[in-house]
């Protein structure tokens, strides 16, 4: 196992690709997490294009750099979405990142589509201990979107995920941990009060994609994504509450120097 941080050259390496030539991300999520996944982006200089518009998912998923899937998106728009999305990217070679947003929680004919998206091949699986449990077939015990989970906890499921599917597998928790079922990355650090702001989890989704971009290492890049999270989180910590801390949290990530 490997530990990466902010003080790896290789996180500010990867970000410094992605400025050099910024993305543009398609995504589809929920709409309570798409304005902070549209402003993360931002921040770290990707376009992002969030929706289900007329034919985006056929256009967007097939045109976009990188792209994310939410599963939440599900809240405004059928399931066609997103697997006509996947379809395409999948078919262009567009690199995409599937947040199993309350998969395993209780809910069967969700899963059915959300288990249908692996069909084409996800390039980076992220989500919280019991989602990431839950899809690879055990008893996560996720209650709705929350997880009951500890990262420490998912870390043989999501290597087992890594094998069978062939996609990186990424779980957050206070150690986040990130695989291709033999290599694995740890990363530490970031502040509590992530998991106390709406849409915080599934925009880190958005971030995987945009490293993923212009990635050479699709491992090291949604690794990074984490680290870059994580250190845009310590450096927002001086915020006092968890409304100041979101805006805090953008703001650190805008500042981030891959110079530094």
């Amino acid at each position: 196992m490997q530990e990466l941080s902010w003080a790896s050259p290789s996180v500010r390496q990867t970000l410094a690709a992605l400025k050099k030539s910024p993305p543009f991300v398609y995504g589809q999520t929920n709409y309570i997490a798409a304005n902070l996944s549209a402003n993360i982006l931002l921040a770290v200089g990707a376009g992002p294009a969030i929706g289900a518009a007329m034919d985006w998912p056929r256009c967007f998923g097939a045109g976009a750099n990188a792209m994310w899937l939410n599963t939440a998106a599900l809240m405004s728009s059928g399931p066609e979405a997103i697997w006509t999305a996947a379809e395409s990217a999948e078919k262009a070679g567009t690199p995409w990142v599937l947040d199993p947003v309350a998969m395993g929680a209780g809910a069967p004919e969700y899963d059915h589509v959300v288990r249908k998206l692996l069909t084409f091949h996800p390039t980076v699986i992220r989500g919280n201990a019991s989602e990431l449990i839950g899809l690879a077939g055990g008893s996560g015990g996720g209650k709705g979107v929350e997880t009951t989970a500890s990262s420490d906890d998912a870390l043989a499921f999501i290597k087992q995920l890594a094998v069978d599917t062939g996609a990186i597998v990424a779980v957050s928790g206070p150690v986040d941990y990130i695989t291709d079922g033999t290599t694995v990355y740890a990363v530490k650090g970031g502040d509590v009060r992530l998991t106390q702001v709406t849409g915080a989890g599934c925009s880190l989704g958005a971030l995987i994609a945009a490293m993923l971009a212009n990635a050479d290492d699709p491992l090291l890049a949604a690794a990074a994504a984490h680290a870059i999270y994580a250190v845009a989180a310590e450096r927002a910590s001086g915020a006092v509450g968890t409304a100041s801390f979101a805006m805090a949290f953008v703001d650190q990530l805008s500042l981030l120097d891959p110079a530094e």
